[in-house]
Protein backbone atom coordinates (compact mmCIF):
# COMPACT_ATOMS: atom_id res chain seq x y z
CA UNK A 1 0.00 0.00 0.00
CA UNK A 2 1.29 3.45 -0.86
CA UNK A 3 2.42 5.72 1.98
CA UNK A 4 0.80 8.69 0.20
CA UNK A 5 -2.96 8.50 -0.15
CA UNK A 6 -6.08 10.65 0.01
CA UNK A 7 -8.31 9.04 2.62
CA UNK A 8 -11.39 11.22 2.99
CA UNK A 9 -11.95 11.54 6.76
CA UNK A 10 -15.62 12.39 6.20
CA UNK A 11 -16.30 8.97 4.68
CA UNK A 12 -13.22 6.90 5.48
CA UNK A 13 -12.90 6.05 1.79
CA UNK A 14 -9.47 5.93 0.14
CA UNK A 15 -9.99 8.10 -2.93
CA UNK A 16 -6.51 8.04 -4.47
CA UNK A 17 -3.02 6.66 -3.91
CA UNK A 18 0.32 7.94 -5.15
CA UNK A 19 3.64 6.13 -5.57
CA UNK A 20 6.32 6.72 -3.00
CA UNK A 21 9.54 8.19 -4.38
CA UNK A 22 12.23 5.79 -5.48
CA UNK A 23 15.86 6.35 -4.59
CA UNK A 24 16.38 7.48 -8.18
CA UNK A 25 13.58 10.04 -7.74
CA UNK A 26 15.28 11.40 -4.64
CA UNK A 27 18.66 11.60 -6.36
CA UNK A 28 17.10 13.46 -9.28
CA UNK A 29 15.32 15.91 -6.98
CA UNK A 30 18.53 16.70 -5.12
CA UNK A 31 20.43 17.22 -8.36
CA UNK A 32 17.73 19.48 -9.79
CA UNK A 33 17.49 21.63 -6.68
CA UNK A 34 21.25 21.93 -6.31
CA UNK A 35 21.60 22.91 -9.98
CA UNK A 36 18.80 25.45 -9.64
CA UNK A 37 20.48 27.07 -6.65
CA UNK A 38 23.50 27.81 -8.79
CA UNK A 39 21.51 30.35 -10.79
CA UNK A 40 18.59 31.22 -8.51
CA UNK A 41 20.74 32.62 -5.69
CA UNK A 42 22.35 35.06 -8.15
CA UNK A 43 19.04 36.12 -9.69
CA UNK A 44 17.74 39.66 -9.33
CA UNK A 45 15.58 40.38 -6.29
CA UNK A 46 12.92 41.68 -8.64
CA UNK A 47 12.79 38.32 -10.43
CA UNK A 48 12.24 36.49 -7.15
CA UNK A 49 9.52 38.94 -6.12
CA UNK A 50 7.81 38.55 -9.48
CA UNK A 51 7.73 34.78 -9.04
CA UNK A 52 6.10 35.04 -5.61
CA UNK A 53 3.49 37.45 -6.94
CA UNK A 54 2.68 35.09 -9.81
CA UNK A 55 2.34 32.24 -7.28
CA UNK A 56 -0.08 34.37 -5.24
CA UNK A 57 -2.08 35.15 -8.39
CA UNK A 58 -2.49 31.46 -9.14
CA UNK A 59 -3.61 30.68 -5.60
CA UNK A 60 -6.29 33.34 -5.95
CA UNK A 61 -7.31 32.14 -9.40
CA UNK A 62 -7.74 28.54 -8.20
CA UNK A 63 -9.05 29.37 -4.71
CA UNK A 64 -12.17 27.20 -4.79
CA UNK A 65 -10.42 24.22 -6.34
CA UNK A 66 -7.54 24.36 -3.87
CA UNK A 67 -9.89 24.75 -0.91
CA UNK A 68 -11.87 21.70 -2.02
CA UNK A 69 -8.72 19.59 -2.14
CA UNK A 70 -7.83 20.03 1.53
CA UNK A 71 -11.46 19.67 2.64
CA UNK A 72 -11.35 16.25 1.01
CA UNK A 73 -7.85 15.36 2.23
CA UNK A 74 -8.02 16.32 5.90
CA UNK A 75 -11.59 17.41 6.57
CA UNK A 76 -11.19 21.17 7.02
CA UNK A 77 -14.59 22.94 6.75
CA UNK A 78 -14.78 24.54 3.32
CA UNK A 79 -15.15 28.11 4.58
CA UNK A 80 -12.01 27.70 6.70
CA UNK A 81 -10.23 26.09 3.73
CA UNK A 82 -10.93 29.20 1.68
CA UNK A 83 -9.57 31.41 4.43
CA UNK A 84 -6.39 29.31 4.46
CA UNK A 85 -5.92 30.13 0.78
CA UNK A 86 -6.35 33.82 1.60
CA UNK A 87 -3.64 33.85 4.29
CA UNK A 88 -1.39 31.83 1.96
CA UNK A 89 -1.78 34.48 -0.74
CA UNK A 90 -0.95 37.22 1.76
CA UNK A 91 2.30 35.48 2.74
CA UNK A 92 3.59 35.25 -0.83
CA UNK A 93 2.62 38.87 -1.47
CA UNK A 94 4.22 40.03 1.79
CA UNK A 95 7.63 38.60 0.93
CA UNK A 96 7.37 39.79 -2.66
CA UNK A 97 6.77 43.32 -1.36
CA UNK A 98 9.28 43.32 1.50
CA UNK A 99 12.00 40.89 0.47
CA UNK A 100 14.28 43.50 -1.05
CA UNK A 101 14.15 45.58 2.14
CA UNK A 102 14.86 42.55 4.35
CA UNK A 103 17.83 41.54 2.20
CA UNK A 104 19.42 44.99 2.11
CA UNK A 105 23.04 45.26 3.20
CA UNK A 106 23.55 46.33 6.79
CA UNK A 107 26.43 48.72 7.39
CA UNK A 108 28.31 48.36 10.68
CA UNK A 109 30.39 50.81 12.67
CA UNK A 110 34.07 49.84 12.79
CA UNK A 111 36.00 51.08 15.82
CA UNK A 112 39.37 50.85 14.09
CA UNK A 113 38.18 52.66 10.97
CA UNK A 114 37.24 51.49 7.52
CA UNK A 115 33.89 50.14 6.43
CA UNK A 116 32.04 46.90 7.18
CA UNK A 117 28.76 45.56 6.01
CA UNK A 118 26.73 42.37 6.39
CA UNK A 119 25.30 40.94 3.20
CA UNK A 120 22.50 38.35 3.37
CA UNK A 121 22.72 35.55 0.84
CA UNK A 122 20.99 32.23 0.27
CA UNK A 123 22.73 29.15 1.63
CA UNK A 124 21.57 26.39 -0.72
CA UNK A 125 18.99 23.61 -0.90
CA UNK A 126 16.57 23.36 2.03
CA UNK A 127 14.31 20.48 3.00
CA UNK A 128 10.83 21.31 4.27
CA UNK A 129 8.83 18.67 6.14
CA UNK A 130 5.27 19.93 6.46
CA UNK A 131 2.11 18.77 8.30
CA UNK A 132 -1.44 18.06 7.19
CA UNK A 133 -3.40 20.49 9.38
CA UNK A 134 -2.73 23.62 7.29
CA UNK A 135 -1.44 22.15 4.02
CA UNK A 136 -0.95 25.39 2.04
CA UNK A 137 -0.25 27.90 4.81
CA UNK A 138 2.53 25.87 6.44
CA UNK A 139 4.34 25.48 3.12
CA UNK A 140 3.98 29.17 2.27
CA UNK A 141 5.61 30.39 5.45
CA UNK A 142 8.64 28.18 4.71
CA UNK A 143 8.85 28.45 0.94
CA UNK A 144 8.08 32.15 0.39
CA UNK A 145 10.86 33.72 2.51
CA UNK A 146 13.44 31.15 1.51
CA UNK A 147 12.82 31.41 -2.22
CA UNK A 148 13.08 35.17 -1.72
CA UNK A 149 16.45 34.56 -0.05
CA UNK A 150 17.66 32.71 -3.14
CA UNK A 151 17.45 29.25 -1.57
CA UNK A 152 15.82 26.31 -3.35
CA UNK A 153 13.24 23.98 -1.86
CA UNK A 154 12.66 20.26 -1.53
CA UNK A 155 9.24 19.73 0.02
CA UNK A 156 8.13 16.55 1.79
CA UNK A 157 4.48 16.94 2.67
CA UNK A 158 2.36 14.85 5.01
CA UNK A 159 1.43 11.46 3.50
CA UNK A 160 -2.29 12.29 3.67
CA UNK A 161 -1.86 15.46 1.58
CA UNK A 162 -0.49 14.26 -1.76
CA UNK A 163 -3.06 16.06 -3.90
CA UNK A 164 -2.45 19.47 -2.34
CA UNK A 165 1.30 18.80 -2.46
CA UNK A 166 1.15 18.22 -6.21
CA UNK A 167 -1.13 21.23 -6.67
CA UNK A 168 1.46 23.47 -5.00
CA UNK A 169 4.28 22.12 -7.15
CA UNK A 170 2.14 22.73 -10.23
CA UNK A 171 1.52 26.32 -9.13
CA UNK A 172 5.26 27.01 -8.98
CA UNK A 173 5.76 25.39 -12.38
CA UNK A 174 2.91 27.38 -13.91
CA UNK A 175 4.26 30.56 -12.30
CA UNK A 176 7.53 30.09 -14.15
CA UNK A 177 9.81 28.94 -11.34
CA UNK A 178 13.16 27.61 -12.62
CA UNK A 179 13.31 23.82 -12.78
CA UNK A 180 14.44 22.58 -9.38
CA UNK A 181 13.60 25.73 -7.43
CA UNK A 182 10.62 24.01 -5.81
CA UNK A 183 10.41 20.21 -5.98
CA UNK A 184 7.81 18.00 -4.30
CA UNK A 185 9.02 14.60 -3.10
CA UNK A 186 6.84 11.75 -1.83
CA UNK A 187 9.61 10.53 0.46
CA UNK A 188 9.49 8.08 3.34
CA UNK A 189 10.85 9.03 6.75
CA UNK A 190 13.98 6.97 6.09
CA UNK A 191 14.52 8.75 2.78
CA UNK A 192 14.04 12.10 4.52
CA UNK A 193 16.81 11.21 6.96
CA UNK A 194 19.10 10.39 4.03
CA UNK A 195 18.22 13.70 2.36
CA UNK A 196 19.11 15.64 5.52
CA UNK A 197 22.48 13.90 5.61
CA UNK A 198 23.24 14.78 1.98
CA UNK A 199 25.95 17.47 1.82
CA UNK A 200 23.92 19.52 -0.67
CA UNK A 201 21.20 20.10 1.95
CA UNK A 202 21.98 23.17 4.04
CA UNK A 203 19.05 23.15 6.45
CA UNK A 204 15.71 21.64 7.31
CA UNK A 205 12.46 23.16 8.52
CA UNK A 206 9.83 20.95 10.14
CA UNK A 207 6.38 21.71 11.43
CA UNK A 208 4.91 18.76 13.23
CA UNK A 209 4.90 16.73 16.39
CA UNK A 210 7.46 16.83 19.17
CA UNK A 211 8.45 13.26 18.28
CA UNK A 212 9.03 14.13 14.63
CA UNK A 213 10.99 17.23 15.61
CA UNK A 214 13.26 15.24 17.89
CA UNK A 215 13.96 12.69 15.15
CA UNK A 216 14.76 15.36 12.56
CA UNK A 217 16.90 17.37 14.98
CA UNK A 218 18.92 14.27 15.84
CA UNK A 219 19.77 13.55 12.21
CA UNK A 220 20.41 17.22 11.48
CA UNK A 221 22.68 17.57 14.50
CA UNK A 222 24.79 14.59 13.49
CA UNK A 223 25.25 16.19 10.08
CA UNK A 224 25.73 19.78 11.29
CA UNK A 225 22.60 21.11 9.60
CA UNK A 226 20.58 24.01 10.93
CA UNK A 227 16.94 23.37 11.84
CA UNK A 228 13.80 25.39 12.37
CA UNK A 229 11.26 23.38 14.35
CA UNK A 230 7.67 24.43 14.97
CA UNK A 231 6.31 21.68 17.20
CA UNK A 232 3.40 21.10 19.54
CA UNK A 233 1.62 23.41 21.88
CA UNK A 234 -0.70 23.37 24.87
CA UNK A 235 -1.55 27.04 24.83
CA UNK A 236 -3.15 28.59 27.91
CA UNK A 237 -6.12 30.94 27.57
CA UNK A 238 -6.26 33.07 30.73
CA UNK A 239 -9.56 34.61 31.79
CA UNK A 240 -8.94 37.19 34.54
CA UNK A 241 -11.53 38.31 37.06
CA UNK A 242 -12.11 41.55 35.15
CA UNK A 243 -12.50 40.00 31.69
CA UNK A 244 -15.41 40.64 29.35
CA UNK A 245 -16.91 37.18 29.80
CA UNK A 246 -19.12 37.03 26.72
CA UNK A 247 -16.24 38.09 24.49
CA UNK A 248 -13.84 35.74 26.25
CA UNK A 249 -16.19 32.75 25.91
CA UNK A 250 -16.77 33.40 22.22
CA UNK A 251 -13.06 33.80 21.51
CA UNK A 252 -12.21 30.68 23.53
CA UNK A 253 -14.73 28.67 21.50
CA UNK A 254 -13.27 29.87 18.19
CA UNK A 255 -9.71 29.53 19.48
CA UNK A 256 -10.26 25.95 20.58
CA UNK A 257 -12.58 24.44 17.97
CA UNK A 258 -11.56 26.07 14.67
CA UNK A 259 -10.05 23.52 12.29
CA UNK A 260 -11.66 20.89 14.55
CA UNK A 261 -9.17 21.82 17.27
CA UNK A 262 -6.25 20.65 15.13
CA UNK A 263 -3.90 23.61 15.51
CA UNK A 264 -0.65 23.86 17.41
CA UNK A 265 -1.61 27.29 18.77
CA UNK A 266 -5.21 26.47 19.67
CA UNK A 267 -6.52 27.54 23.09
CA UNK A 268 -6.13 24.12 24.69
CA UNK A 269 -6.00 24.99 28.41
CA UNK A 270 -8.57 27.55 29.55
CA UNK A 271 -7.54 28.97 32.92
CA UNK A 272 -10.31 30.95 34.63
CA UNK A 273 -10.28 33.03 37.78
CA UNK A 274 -12.65 31.59 40.38
CA UNK A 275 -14.51 34.91 40.64
CA UNK A 276 -15.87 34.51 37.10
CA UNK A 277 -15.57 30.74 36.67
CA UNK A 278 -19.28 29.84 36.80
CA UNK A 279 -20.26 32.72 34.53
CA UNK A 280 -17.61 31.78 32.01
CA UNK A 281 -18.52 28.09 32.06
CA UNK A 282 -22.16 28.87 31.33
CA UNK A 283 -21.29 31.18 28.45
CA UNK A 284 -18.58 28.91 27.03
CA UNK A 285 -20.56 25.66 27.14
CA UNK A 286 -23.47 27.51 25.55
CA UNK A 287 -21.22 28.58 22.70
CA UNK A 288 -19.90 25.03 22.33
CA UNK A 289 -23.43 23.65 22.20
CA UNK A 290 -24.08 25.87 19.19
CA UNK A 291 -21.22 24.45 17.11
CA UNK A 292 -22.44 23.03 13.81
CA UNK A 293 -20.75 19.66 13.25
CA UNK A 294 -21.16 17.94 9.91
CA UNK A 295 -20.08 17.60 6.31
CA UNK A 296 -17.04 19.87 5.88
CA UNK A 297 -18.06 20.58 2.29
CA UNK A 298 -21.20 22.36 3.54
CA UNK A 299 -20.70 26.11 4.03
CA UNK A 300 -22.70 26.14 7.28
CA UNK A 301 -20.40 23.58 8.96
CA UNK A 302 -18.04 24.98 11.58
CA UNK A 303 -16.47 21.67 12.68
CA UNK A 304 -15.79 18.69 10.47
CA UNK A 305 -14.14 15.33 11.20
CA UNK A 306 -10.74 14.78 12.67
CA UNK A 307 -8.09 14.22 10.03
CA UNK A 308 -8.11 10.43 10.27
CA UNK A 309 -9.50 7.45 12.12
CA UNK A 310 -6.19 7.10 13.93
CA UNK A 311 -6.38 10.70 15.13
CA UNK A 312 -9.87 10.10 16.49
CA UNK A 313 -8.81 6.92 18.26
CA UNK A 314 -5.84 8.65 19.87
CA UNK A 315 -7.94 11.56 21.11
CA UNK A 316 -10.64 9.22 22.41
CA UNK A 317 -8.04 7.35 24.45
CA UNK A 318 -6.80 10.58 26.04
CA UNK A 319 -10.35 11.67 26.91
CA UNK A 320 -11.29 8.24 28.30
CA UNK A 321 -8.20 8.28 30.50
CA UNK A 322 -9.30 11.61 31.99
CA UNK A 323 -12.89 10.48 32.52
CA UNK A 324 -11.84 7.18 34.08
CA UNK A 325 -9.67 9.09 36.56
CA UNK A 326 -12.40 11.49 37.62
CA UNK A 327 -12.57 14.37 35.14
CA UNK A 328 -15.96 16.04 34.74
CA UNK A 329 -17.50 16.11 31.26
CA UNK A 330 -19.30 19.40 30.67
CA UNK A 331 -19.96 18.69 26.98
CA UNK A 332 -19.34 15.88 24.52
CA UNK A 333 -16.75 13.36 25.57
CA UNK A 334 -17.16 10.71 22.89
CA UNK A 335 -16.65 9.96 19.23
CA UNK A 336 -19.77 10.46 17.11
CA UNK A 337 -21.46 7.41 15.63
CA UNK A 338 -21.59 6.81 11.90
CA UNK A 339 -19.06 6.98 9.11
CA UNK A 340 -16.11 9.31 9.22
CA UNK A 341 -13.73 10.46 11.94
CA UNK A 342 -16.09 12.74 13.85
CA UNK A 343 -15.68 13.56 17.54
CA UNK A 344 -18.11 15.58 19.64
CA UNK A 345 -17.01 19.08 20.75
CA UNK A 346 -15.84 18.30 24.27
CA UNK A 347 -15.29 20.30 27.45
CA UNK A 348 -13.54 18.74 30.45
CA UNK A 349 -13.13 20.10 33.98
CA UNK A 350 -11.47 18.79 37.15
CA UNK A 351 -8.46 17.50 35.21
CA UNK A 352 -5.57 16.55 37.51
CA UNK A 353 -1.87 15.90 37.04
CA UNK A 354 -2.26 12.11 36.92
CA UNK A 355 -4.34 12.37 33.74
CA UNK A 356 -2.85 12.35 30.24
CA UNK A 357 -4.98 15.38 29.37
CA UNK A 358 -3.03 17.47 31.89
CA UNK A 359 0.40 17.13 30.28
CA UNK A 360 -0.21 15.88 26.73
CA UNK A 361 -1.26 17.95 23.75
CA UNK A 362 -4.90 17.29 22.85
CA UNK A 363 -4.93 17.67 19.07
CA UNK A 364 -8.64 17.81 18.49
CA UNK A 365 -11.91 19.37 19.70
CA UNK A 366 -11.36 19.06 23.45
CA UNK A 367 -11.12 22.04 25.80
CA UNK A 368 -9.85 21.65 29.37
CA UNK A 369 -11.04 24.16 31.98
CA UNK A 370 -9.11 25.03 35.13
CA UNK A 371 -10.29 27.16 38.07
CA UNK A 372 -7.62 29.28 39.78
CA UNK A 373 -7.43 31.84 42.55
CA UNK A 374 -5.69 34.99 41.36
CA UNK A 375 -3.13 35.94 38.73
CA UNK A 376 -0.17 34.28 40.39
CA UNK A 377 -1.82 30.86 40.36
CA UNK A 378 -2.96 31.41 36.78
CA UNK A 379 0.57 32.18 35.61
CA UNK A 380 2.03 29.23 37.51
CA UNK A 381 -0.46 26.84 35.90
CA UNK A 382 0.10 28.36 32.45
CA UNK A 383 3.87 27.90 32.80
CA UNK A 384 3.63 24.34 34.15
CA UNK A 385 3.46 22.91 30.63
CA UNK A 386 6.51 21.54 28.84
CA UNK A 387 5.29 23.49 25.80
CA UNK A 388 5.69 27.20 25.23
CA UNK A 389 4.13 28.23 21.95
CA UNK A 390 1.48 30.88 22.54
CA UNK A 391 -0.97 32.22 25.11
CA UNK A 392 -4.04 34.44 25.31
CA UNK A 393 -5.03 36.80 28.11
CA UNK A 394 -8.53 38.19 28.60
CA UNK A 395 -8.59 41.34 30.75
CA UNK A 396 -10.03 44.85 30.76
CA UNK A 397 -6.88 46.16 32.46
CA UNK A 398 -4.13 46.45 29.83
CA UNK A 399 -1.34 47.19 32.31
CA UNK A 400 -2.23 44.09 34.30
CA UNK A 401 -2.46 41.98 31.14
CA UNK A 402 0.92 43.19 29.87
CA UNK A 403 2.47 42.42 33.27
CA UNK A 404 1.17 38.86 33.05
CA UNK A 405 2.35 38.59 29.43
CA UNK A 406 5.92 39.28 30.58
CA UNK A 407 5.71 36.36 33.02
CA UNK A 408 4.43 33.77 30.55
CA UNK A 409 7.02 31.32 29.18
CA UNK A 410 5.84 31.36 25.57
CA UNK A 411 6.87 32.71 22.20
CA UNK A 412 3.66 34.66 21.50
CA UNK A 413 1.02 36.36 23.65
CA UNK A 414 -2.34 37.72 22.47
CA UNK A 415 -4.37 40.07 24.69
CA UNK A 416 -8.15 40.13 24.27
CA UNK A 417 -7.88 38.06 21.12
CA UNK A 418 -7.17 34.46 20.24
CA UNK A 419 -3.76 33.35 19.09
CA UNK A 420 -3.63 33.89 15.36
CA UNK A 421 -1.25 34.47 12.50
CA UNK A 422 -0.40 37.10 9.92
CA UNK A 423 2.30 37.33 7.28
CA UNK A 424 4.08 40.20 9.04
CA UNK A 425 4.07 38.68 12.57
CA UNK A 426 6.78 36.24 13.74
CA UNK A 427 5.53 32.79 14.70
CA UNK A 428 7.29 30.34 17.01
CA UNK A 429 7.76 29.15 20.56
CA UNK A 430 10.12 28.13 23.33
CA UNK A 431 10.71 25.03 25.45
CA UNK A 432 9.42 21.89 23.69
CA UNK A 433 7.42 23.91 21.18
CA UNK A 434 10.48 24.25 18.99
CA UNK A 435 13.27 26.57 17.88
CA UNK A 436 13.44 29.38 15.36
CA UNK A 437 10.84 31.72 13.92
CA UNK A 438 8.76 31.87 10.78
CA UNK A 439 6.92 34.79 9.13
CA UNK A 440 7.70 38.49 9.35
CA UNK A 441 11.23 39.69 8.73
CA UNK A 442 12.48 36.99 11.11
CA UNK A 443 11.29 34.32 8.70
CA UNK A 444 13.89 35.51 6.20
CA UNK A 445 16.75 35.43 8.70
CA UNK A 446 16.83 31.74 9.60
CA UNK A 447 18.46 30.29 6.47
CA UNK A 448 20.80 32.98 5.19
CA UNK A 449 24.55 33.50 5.13
CA UNK A 450 25.27 36.79 6.89
CA UNK A 451 28.46 37.47 5.01
CA UNK A 452 30.75 40.09 6.54
CA UNK A 453 32.59 42.31 4.08
CA UNK A 454 35.17 44.82 5.37
CA UNK A 455 37.32 47.25 3.40
CA UNK A 456 39.39 50.42 3.59
CA UNK A 457 40.13 53.18 1.12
Amino acid sequence: MSVYAVTNPTTGIVEATYPTATDADIASALNRSDTAFGTWHTSEITERAALLNRVADLYQEHRDELAGIITREMGKPIVQSGKEIDITVSIYRYYAANGEKFLADEELEVASGGTALVRKEGVGVLLGIMPWNFPYYQVARFAAPNLMNGNTILLKHAPQCPESALAMEAIFTDAGAPDGAYVNIFATNDQAAEIIADPRIQGVSLTGSERAGSAVAEVAGRNLKKVVLELGGSDPFLVLDNANIKRAAKQAMFGRFSNTGQACNAAKRIIIDEAVYDEFVDSFTGAVAGIKVGDPAAPETFMGPLSSAAAREGLAAQVKDAIDKGATVLAGGTALEGEGSFFAPTVLADVTQDMRAYSEELFGPVAVLYKVSGDEEAVALANSSAYGLGASIQSEDMDRARDIAEKLEVGMVSINQTSGTAAELPFGGVKRSGVGRELGKYGMEEFVNRKLVTYRG
